[in-house]
């Protein structure tokens, strides 16, 4: 026979299981409330010589549009240390990040006044092997500049932008594994010493990744991944692998609309 429980042990173990059934656990509710884009640019300029180009109006039209329908633009930084478990603070609702892949110098010259003007925050992903070497490139000054504004945060794109798919197919699996490393760590390296910075987030280049790039990324430091997959931001995505939505030139109103979280 079970030992009969007093009256009090007997309420609370009602109230217990009671709590059990009608509380989601916080991971569920996290997975149900939390729900944000990310945005990712490329390179601006009055006309689109190529797909990957946003025109500068285009952009400047797209972030007072997030400024107008009352849209949270928040730290890239934000959102991974909650995914992180490092701060209790949830991103509010309609909330949206903005990145910027590859250091092109149109970031300096058409994105960061309008940055400036509208106080947003934006995540650049650099690959360094291009700063103050290639002609479209950005320099070293030019991005100290921009992380000292506070406004930009700089992180990693690998340090010369690989096609991680043609080299694995290109290379044996040990001197594969060996180049991706190099590819990481060197990145990282470089943007340290150069701008004193911490980089400990990459963004996939070409949004190219497995589960093997997955796991050298966390063995080479990053605590978190960006990829193309073209959704919302969730609880439930892997940290290493967080989905970015491409912006385009030629993407309407509505398109752009369709990226965003809704409700709040």
């Amino acid at each position: 026979m079970l030992p009969r429980l007093s009256p009090l042990c007997a309420a609370l173990v009602c109230l217990a299981a009671v709590q059990l059934c009608v509380s989601p656990t916080p991971l569920a509710r996290t997975q149900e409330t939390l729900a944000v884009s990310i945005l990712v640019y490329h390179r601006f300029g009055p006309d689109v010589p190529d797909s990957m180009t946003v025109r500068t109006p285009t952009l400047a039209r797209q972030l007072r549009y997030l400024q107008e329908h009352h849209y949270q633009v928040i730290p890239l930084r934000a959102l991974v240390s909650y995914l992180r478990h490092e701060s209790p603070a949830a991103p509010p609702p309609r909330s949206v990040v903005i990145t910027v892949d590859d250091g092109h110098r149109s970031v300096f010259t058409e994105m960061w006044p309008l940055v400036r003007e509208l106080h947003m925050p934006v995540t650049l992903f650099i690959y360094p092997s291009a700063i103050s070497n290639a002609r479209y490139a950005m320099t070293w000054p030019q991005l100290r500049i921009l992380h000292d504004t506070g406004l930009f945060e700089i992180q990693s794109h690998s340090y010369w932008h690989p096609n991680f798919a043609i080299e694995r197919r290109r290379l044996g699996p040990t001197a594969y594994r060996d180049f991706v490393t190099r590819q990481l760590m060197h990145s990282r390296r470089a943007l340290e010493d150069n701008l004193g910075i911490t980089a400990d987030m990459i963004a996939w280049p070409f949004g190219i990744y497995d589960d093997g790039l997955l796991e050298l990324g966390r063995e080479c430091g990053y605590v978190a991944g960006f990829t193309l997959d073209r959704r919302i931001v969730t609880a439930a995505e892997r940290i290493m692998a967080l989905p970015r939505f491409l912006m385009t030139d030629d993407m309407s109103d509505k398109t752009f609309a369709s990226m965003l979280p809704a409700g709040g």
